[in-house]
């Protein structure tokens, strides 16, 4: 790297909770042992570079407050190569293993597709030039289908065919992309793919567009040599009124009917779980029960915002929830937690990023600890299960294996007559998570 962009920022260390480094991790050491794998292993960190390296801290409001030091020229394509020089110099500094991009972070559009082709290609050989020279690797990888104007009515979705070939096209160069540098998961978040006003939307039509769209893009995508999952990111709404991809619930009966389910999982982000009037473990539950869990967008909403704030996450509450749901699941490679989350439009050093990534990190850090020792050491897993006693044999298991019917089931309600009540003990589970924490 023949520049550097956080001049006087080493490389970012454990120091322990005593410490008094604000440059430095309390809680995530990366090889510390936690139910039986590393910190490094359990949230394989990822950098989103979108957030990072091109939000400028504009707002509806307001145009950029970041005067980003690698905006050098007023050539896009030039300054691209500097931002990617700065992006590796953060990763290497913060110690993250993992990144992820879209295509236009990455690599400017050209003013034609062939043109914009050869642009992200030599991106793409700069950024596995320093993949290889410093070992972190790309988590996932995605195309841009919503910033650009032709993009207004969806990409997939589009009622016009011609932008559809569009969206096809640039996706394919995002999955070559992917595959040369090695990445683990491809992304899909439908950004415009839904609707404004049903009166002049065929909904079933563009349903089904988005899944032909999806299965031409998996079978490219396989044929070219991508082994690993192809994620779709839910989100209820913004920029769509009302998008297809709402919460984890929604996206597994399209992937059903679609018959996608054998190679797509969902990416669970947070403040999008809010926005759908959800909490974060709640998506997170959703997918992990149904063994579709692929990977994690690390971010918060506002509770005070209907909208998609993408604060860093800090809450710790949410965090140990959350890492419940990871423990039970057995983890979550090859996804891991991907920081889709920007820094204040009025933090404007760049210690700032630093600052954000070690709270984010060090948040879920401290969850992972506090969840394993409820898991462990609490009663949480015997008051939790022992309210689903009743179906561990006789008639309850009976029931489960579907050896009763309606009859059988109604006969057994009047010999037995009326049932005990029996308390879910919420507080007591509530204050025993407060406890840990």
């Amino acid at each position: 790297m023949s520049n550097e962009y956080f001049p006087g920022i080493d490389t970012i260390k454990y120091e322990g909770p005593d410490t008094d480094n604000h440059l430095a991790f309390c809680y995530y050491d990366e090889n510390k042992e936690v139910a039986g794998k590393t910190m490094k292993d359990h949230f394989r960190f990822a950098i989103a570079y979108w957030h990072s390296f091109c939000g400028d801290g504009s707002d509806p409001f307001g145009i950029g407050t970041h005067n980003f030091p690698w905006d050098k020229t007023s050539d896009p394509v030039e300054n691209a190569k500097y931002r990617l020089d700065a992006a590796f110099e953060f990763f290497t500094k913060l110690g993250t293993p993992y990144y992820c991009f879209h295509d236009r972070d990455l690599a400017p559009e050209g003013d034609s597709i062939e043109e914009s082709e050869k642009i992200l290609q030599s991106l793409v050989s700069k950024a596995k030039e320093y993949q290889e020279d410093t070992g972190v690797k790309l988590l996932w990888g995605t195309a841009n289908l919503f910033t650009h104007p032709r993009y207004m009515n969806g990409a997939a979705t589009n009622p016009d065919f011609e932008v559809v070939c569009h969206a096809a096209a640039q996706v394919k160069a995002a999955l070559d992309a992917t595959v040369e540098l090695g990445g683990e998961n491809y992304v899909f978040w439908g950004g415009r793919e839904g609707y404004m006003k049903l009166l002049n939307t065929l909904m079933k039509k563009e349903q089904d567009h988005l899944g032909e769209f999806l299965r031409k893009a998996r079978d490219y995508g396989r044929s070219i040599g991508f082994e690993g999952n192809f994620l779709i990111e839910p989100k209820p709404m913004e920029p769509t009124k009302h998008q297809y991809d709402f919460d984890s619930a929604t996206v597994i009966g399209f992937l059903q009917e679609q018959d996608l389910i054998d190679d797509f999982k969902l990416n669970i982000e947070a403040n999008h779980a809010t926005l759908a009037s959800h909490s974060f473990a709640h998506d997170l539950t959703v997918a992990a029960e149904r063994g579709l869990l692929g990977s994690i967008d690390a971010n918060r909403g506002d509770n005070q915002n209907g909208w998609d704030t993408d604060y860093f996450p800090t809450n710790l509450y949410d965090a140990v929830e959350a890492m419940i749901v990871l423990l039970e699941n057995g983890g979550i490679e090859p996804g891991g937690f991907n920081f889709d989350a920007k820094i204040r439009r009025n933090s404007t050093d760049p210690e700032d990023l630093f600052h954000a990534h070690i709270g984010g990190m060090d948040t879920f850090a401290r969850g992972l600890i506090i969840a394993d020792k409820i898991m462990n050491d609490a009663d949480f897993k015997k008051i939790r299960y022992g309210r689903y006693a009743s179906f561990d044999e006789g008639n309850g298991k009976k029931f489960e294996n579907g050896e009763l019917s309606l009859e059988e089931l109604r006969n057994l309600a009047a010999k037995s007559g009326e049932p005990k009540t029996i308390s879910g003990k919420q507080e007591l589970l509530e204050n025993i998570v407060n406890r840990y924490i």
